[in-house]
């Protein structure tokens, strides 16, 4: 996490100040709720947020003596809160305020990943819509294969992080859990209606059954479909890298005012911001094998996990959301050229409608083995000597015995590739 890819909106979860407000909260309401079944006196809580306050600095200085930082935090909040400190954290365990902070904070993570996930989709409809009929070439491995629409390339991709805004939502709910069950998750010091209290409070759900620690299935889970969204954007973002090359030139990043694209040759338009998310898409991947390798915890726990969370929290939460915002700024300021469209489409003579001649051949008569042979024929003459392929198939004397000139023109009527895209948009966006 570097402040080049991060936006303030997410680091500021992040931050320590946030971090120890979030278990200052816990022990508050850890006390307000043993208040109430006469554990621990009155009064409790209302001094903790009279006088309860944490000094980073402090902090920092009593764990390198104690090599704790929960311990550190509390030493520091009971030199503000005086002799009813003693009854901070009763019952608890560390990993109660730990964990319960995490899922805090990821599950705030998951409100602004979501945030992004929202304008992205409404840039990609948006460029869906005014794209919808734009006919483009189809390629698979890379190569001419049939005519599609931009608007289609535009459409898939928002259906697609539609999924991932749902994958989101799911992922989010599974991690909305609050520890508070003590030592070894069996409340042999502390009521179990604490934790109930303490999640209703922090918006959470208790969790059904821990250890020491919340079970890192939830976690693994989490980061697997930041990995999931991440993929997606890598997904679009080479899209449009391919699209962008110069032999293609059918869409381009926004090419600003000032702008310059290589120190050495001045003439550059390079697409530096879709290169850049596939690479911080390779980041937020990197979280997910060290989330999954961190469910398998020594009997009630091991620390084995601390250490990768601290890291992969932060880092995957900050990162993908700088990439899903700057994706959404790519797609609300993404050139088209649809002239490059038109003529990458007519670059190959027509190839494209190939099958389409195919199909025809074969219900007229013909075998389909036969067919294919015959209309492969005439292509290959067109990826050598630049023919025409309409023309080609009105001379072939095996394709004249079953379709006559004016049954040959009507197959290649570019409409009959695009007659369902309303069908597709319909599906996907629900409007006609």
């Amino acid at each position: 996490m570097i402040p080049r890819y991060s936006r303030i909106e997410m680091t500021e979860i992040w931050d320590t100040t946030s971090r120890f407000q979030i278990w200052l909260d816990i022990e508050k309401y850890a006390c307000e709720s043993q208040e109430q079944l006469g554990v621990i006196p009155k009064g409790v809580a209302k001094q903790i947020d009279k006088k309860g306050k944490f000094e980073i600095d402090k902090i920092d200085a009593i764990e390198k003596e104690v090599k704790h930082d929960v311990i550190a935090f509390l030493t520091n909040v009971a030199e503000h809160v005086g002799p009813k400190a003693r009854f901070i954290h009763q019952g608890m365990t560390s990993s109660d305020v730990l964990d319960t902070c995490l899922n805090v904070q990821l599950m705030r993570a998951s409100k602004v990943l979501d945030k992004g996930l929202s304008r992205l989709l409404k840039a990609l409809k948006k460029r869906a819509l005014s794209s919808k009929n734009m006919v483009c070439i189809g390629r698979s491995h890379g190569i001419h294969a049939e005519p599609t629409t931009m608007g289609l390339k535009f459409a898939s991709a928002y259906a697609e992080f539609n999924r991932c805004k749902e994958r989101l939502a799911f992922a989010c709910k599974e991690i909305s859990t609050c520890k508070i069950s003590g030592a070894v998750g069996t409340f042999a010091n502390i009521d179990p209606r604490v934790e109930r209290y303490v999640a209703k409070k922090m918006k959470l759900q208790p969790e059904t059954i821990s250890t020491q620690i919340s079970p890192r299935d939830r976690h693994a889970m989490y980061f697997s479909v930041l990995g999931v969204i991440a993929s997606c954007l890598e997904r679009v973002s080479i899209e449009i890298r391919h699209l962008q090359r110069t032999e293609v030139r059918e869409a381009e990043e926004k090419f600003t005012e000032g702008q310059k694209g290589s120190s050495a040759m001045p003439h550059k338009r390079n697409p530096v911001l879709t290169e850049n998310i596939t690479g911080l898409a390779r980041l937020v991947r990197s979280a997910v094998i060290p989330a999954q390798e961190n469910v398998a915890l020594w009997h009630e726990r091991d620390i084995s996990h601390s250490s990768v969370e601290r890291v992969i929290a932060p880092d995957a939460t900050v990162t993908l959301d700088f990439a899903i915002n700057r994706l959404a700024s790519v797609i609300e300021n993404l050139v088209l050229y649809p002239d490059n469209m038109q003529k990458n489409l007519n670059q190959l003579g027509g190839l494209h409608f190939s099958q389409g001649v195919m199909l025809a051949l074969t219900q007229a008569g013909m075998s389909r083995e036969k067919a294919y042979k015959v209309v492969q024929q005439c292509a290959m003459d067109v990826w050598h000597n630049k023919s025409d392929f309409k023309e080609l198939l009105i001379n072939d004397k095996n394709v004249k015995k079953y379709l006559n000139i004016k049954e040959i023109e009507g197959l290649f009527d570019i409409k009959i590739h695009i007659k369902n895209v309303p069908y597709i948009f319909n599906k996907v966006f629900n409007t006609k």
